[in-house]
């Protein structure tokens, strides 16, 4: 008797349960081409596209975007969050819009998916990244986190030369600064497709490869996904199949910022199977560590291009990433719905101004939050290459904050030599920032090891850790995992700036110790990176 009536209360409160919980079960399980959200009081939100960070969180602004054969430069997910818990998910690319206090939200494909799941930022996330993009708990090359990179593309462009490049991997190490990985930027090839170095710019590929580890490097080189048209490479490559033509049976012309070329169909598994053995060749003949993939924007497919297997233009783009998942060493500037993966992802490239500067924490944070932990801000001053065209107009105040900025992120990459531009001074505080991150190089290797197993960002908001606060709007200062607080100057001329310190006592690497909750003006001398570490 006993047993049966614990069973009938066992079963009443089942059935409690999923009354409470069968609203936002629905919901959650619903599918739709058109969603009209209603922004709450107090309600903000982020996603989408990674370079609207800057927007974010939206609710002020109108702002409409489309991700349909669009990641607009960079990584994109098909994900709203808000730090009311709500969220809004889409398996296929969908559009939406802000305005007048409300986010509309339509897809072609029935595909949309709303729900509700605890009350915070920090709830959500965790839910939807569980739920629609699990981390797969591997990480990229703990390099990339423990070390600076070094990029040539800046000072060298499309003039990668043997002599330069030994000449730009000796010169860090003249400069005392600390070094990991390389990257041989875009031109160092025979041409798009033909992946070998170009003889007349290499004379000795093996014996460059072999100086560079023995210096301490691991090298990665620039790859894309096209083909220059009217080379041997291509027509092989005509003959069988492995190119995206149009409906004419005619191999498809992509015009980008190269030129003109043809585009590698890798919903054809042998095409795929043919760019990755390529790869693997560099690796065996001469040691390549890794690999910079670039391109593979969705802007650059159409929806009526024919392909051994039909898909959307963004899951091109999903195909392309999926070659880097072989490599640990890798890196992407554009991704469409890879978060969860091992993948290395860079900020779009940022213009060589105070404005852009202004952008690496928002759009970094945005990074977090849609899933992308493994970030890398854009190179240090920024990696717009006609910025740095007139020498003259480089700014040096510019160059030591922007090094600052990326001191503490989860990677930092320098491009441009400060060696070159810089004075004495300023370059001794552009050195001891990258000696910085390598000083908390392990430590920043462990919060992408605990990254890869629970998805969490590692670059995080103060909003994430600190709800209901009115923190959502702050956008120039940042949480590095869970206990270090970085704030640094970014107006042009600056030596101080204000400070908010969430709850607890932190500790600054001044020796300062503040109580929050706080908001303090800090003096911050060109020298000065204001960062603290939370007492526990």
């Amino acid at each position: 008797m006993m047993k049966r009536q614990m069973m009938y209360c066992f079963h009443l409160i089942f059935i409690a349960i999923v009354f409470c919980l069968f609203p936002w079960v629905c919901s959650a399980a619903e599918k739709h081409n058109s969603i009209k959200l209603t922004i709450e009081t107090g309600e903000a939100w982020w996603g989408g596209a990674v370079v609207d960070g800057r927007f974010m969180p939206f609710g002020d602004e109108e702002i409409e975007r489309n991700f349909y054969a669009n990641t607009y430069g960079n990584q994109v997910q098909p994900l709203l969050i808000s730090n009311k818990g709500r969220f809004v998910w889409s398996e296929e690319p969908f559009s939406f819009s802000v305005k007048d206090g409300f986010i509309q939200i339509e897809s072609p494909a029935k595909s949309i998916v709303q729900g509700k799941h605890g009350s915070t930022l920090r709830d959500v996330y965790r839910y939807v990244a569980g739920r629609y993009f699990p981390p797969n708990g591997k990480l990229p090359d703990p390099l990339l986190f423990t070390q600076p990179q070094w990029n040539t593309w800046i000072e060298l462009q499309y003039d990668q030369r043997e002599d330069r490049i030994r000449k730009y991997a000796d010169d860090i190490i003249a400069n005392g600064f600390p070094h990991g990985v390389l990257m041989i930027d875009d031109n160092w090839q025979e041409d798009y497709g033909n992946w070998d170095f170009h003889p007349g710019r290499f004379n000795e590929p093996k014996s460059m490869m072999s100086r560079l580890h023995e210096q301490g490097y691991k090298v990665m080189m620039w790859v894309c996904p096209f083909v220059s048209p009217d080379s041997e490479t291509f027509r092989w490559l005509r003959k069988n199949g492995y190119l995206i033509k149009t409906e004419n049976e005619q191999p498809y012309i992509c015009r980008w910022w190269n030129g003109y070329s043809g585009l590698l169909d890798f919903t054809h598994p042998d095409a795929m199977q043919w760019f990755r053995d390529r790869l693997a060749y560099l690796q065996t003949e001469y040691g390549v560590d890794g690999f910079k993939l670039d391109a593979g924007d969705a802007e650059f497919y159409r929806g009526d291009l024919k392909t051994h297997k039909t898909v959307s233009p963004n899951t091109h783009t999903e195909l392309w990433a999926e070659v880097g998942l072989a490599f640990p060493l890798n890196e992407y500037r554009a991704c469409w719905k890879m978060a969860g993966k091992h993948l290395a992802q860079r900020l779009r490239d940022k213009r060589h101004e105070w404005n852009d500067l202004r952008r690496l924490i928002p759009d970094a944070v945005a990074q977090g939050l849609m899933g992308y932990a493994f970030m890398c801000p854009d190179m240090i001053g920024g990696g717009e290459v006609g910025s740095f065209w007139n020498i003259d107009k480089l700014d040096e105040e510019l160059i030591v904050r922007s090094t600052q900025c990326s001191a503490l992120m989860p990677m930092m990459q320098f491009s441009v030599a400060p060696w070159r531009i810089l004075g004495d001074e300023k370059l001794a505080i552009c050195r001891e920032m990258a000696q910085l991150h390598e000083r908390l190089g392990e430590e920043i290797l462990a919060m992408a090891e605990k990254a890869a197993q629970d998805g969490e960002p590692i670059i995080r908001s103060l909003e994430y850790m600190y709800p209901g606060n009115d923190y959502e709007n702050i956008k120039d200062q940042f949480l590095l995992g869970d206990s270090i607080l970085v704030a640094p100057v970014l107006e042009k001329g600056a030596v101080s700036r204000t400070v908010v310190f969430p709850v607890g006592m932190w500790l600054g690497e001044d020796g300062s110790r503040v109580e929050g909750p706080a908001t303090i003006e800090v003096t911050a001398p060109l020298e000065r990176l204001p960062w603290y570490r939370l007492e526990k």
